[in-house]
C-alpha cells in the first residue's frame, strides 16, 4: 500500500471538508448526487469519446497503481543480472535457458531468448529498444485518459452550474425548489475544479512517475543484455547495476 497517496487524498478531503466547516458551512450541502452525476459521468463520456476502448480500460486499471505500487523488483532483478552474466560467461549462452524458463517478465524472456539464439548485440538492443518504447507509449496514452479528465472535469463543472442556475429560473415561482437549484450550481463547479486539482491532475502525475521507474529499470536490463551478448566484462555489467539500483 502506497501510504502516501492514501494520505494525500484524505488531506485533500480534509482541507475541502474542513474549510467548509470552518466557515459554518454544513457538509451536506457538498453533497449533491446530481452535481456528482452531471460532472463525473459526463466526464468520464467525453474521455471515452476521444480514446479507444482498451486504452480507457488500461487507464482505469493503471489506477491501483497510486495506491498500491507495483513492488520494487530492482534488488530481486539485480542478483539476476549478475547470476545470468557469471552463468553465460561459465558455461556459455545456452546455459541462460532454465532462466528463461523460470521468469514470468516477458520482457526478460524476449531478451534471455535472443542471447541463447545467438543474436548479434546491437540488433538484440535495437529490438528491446524498440518494445520497450511501444510499452511506454500504450502506458502513456493510458495515463492522458487522466489527464484529459483532468481537463474536462472543471468545465463540466460550470455546463453543471448553469444547468442548476436553468432550473432555479424554472421554479422562480416556487421559492420551496430555489435552494437545489442553487446547490446544483456551486456544488457542480466545485466537483469539477475539485476533482480535477485533487485527483485527476495528481494521479495522471503519479503514474508518470511509476512508469518513468519502469521504463528505466527495462533499459538498463536491455544494455545488461547487450553487455552479456558482447562478452563484456563483469565489472561493465556490476557497473550496470549499480547504477539501476541508484535510480529512485
Amino acid at each position: 500500500m502506497d501510504w502516501a497517496s492514501v494520505a494525500g487524498v484524505l488531506l485533500a478531503l480534509a482541507g475541502l471538508l474542513g474549510g467548509q466547516s470552518l466557515d459554518g458551512g454544513k457538509l451536506a450541502s457538498l453533497l449533491q448526487p446530481a452535481a456528482f452525476a452531471i460532472v463525473v459521468v459526463s466526464t468520464l463520456g467525453a474521455v471515452l469519446l476521444q480514446t479507444r476502448l482498451p486504452t480507457f480500460l488500461r487507464g482505469m486499471r493503471m489506477l491501483g497503481w497510486v495506491f498500491v505500487t507495483p513492488p520494487d523488483p530492482r534488488p530481486a532483478l539485480a542478483s539476476e543480472i549478475l547470476a545470468w552474466n557469471l552463468s553465460a560467461r561459465r558455461e556459455g549462452p545456452l546455459s541462460l535457458e532454465h532462466y528463461m524458463q523460470d521468469t514470468k517478465d516477458d520482457f526478460i524472456a524476449k531478451g534471455l531468448r535472443m542471447i541463447i539464439d545467438g543474436i548479434a548485440p546491437d540488433k538484440l538492443r535495437h529490438l528491446l529498444d524498440v518494445e520497450i518504447g511501444d510499452r511506454e507509449l500504450a502506458e502513456r496514452q493510458a495515463i492522458k485518459v487522466w489527464e484529459a479528465a483532468a481537463g474536462y472535469a472543471p468545465t463540466i463543472g460550470i455546463l453543471g452550474a448553469v444547468l442548476g442556475l436553468i432550473h432555479v429560473m424554472e421554479n422562480l415561482t416556487d421559492p420551496s425548489k430555489l435552494g437545489s437549484g442553487i446547490a446544483v450550481a456551486f456544488v457542480s463547479t466545485i466537483y469539477g475544479v475539485g476533482l480535477a486539482n485533487l485527483f485527476f491532475f495528481p494521479v495522471a502525475n503519479k503514474l508518470k512517475l511509476i512508469v518513468a521507474r519502469t521504463v528505466s529499470q527495462q533499459e538498463i536490463t536491455a544494455a545488461v543484455f547487450h553487455d552479456i551478448a558482447s562478452g563484456d566484462t563483469t565489472r561493465v555489467v556490476e557497473e550496470r547495476v549499480a547504477s539501476m539500483l541508484r535510480k529512485d
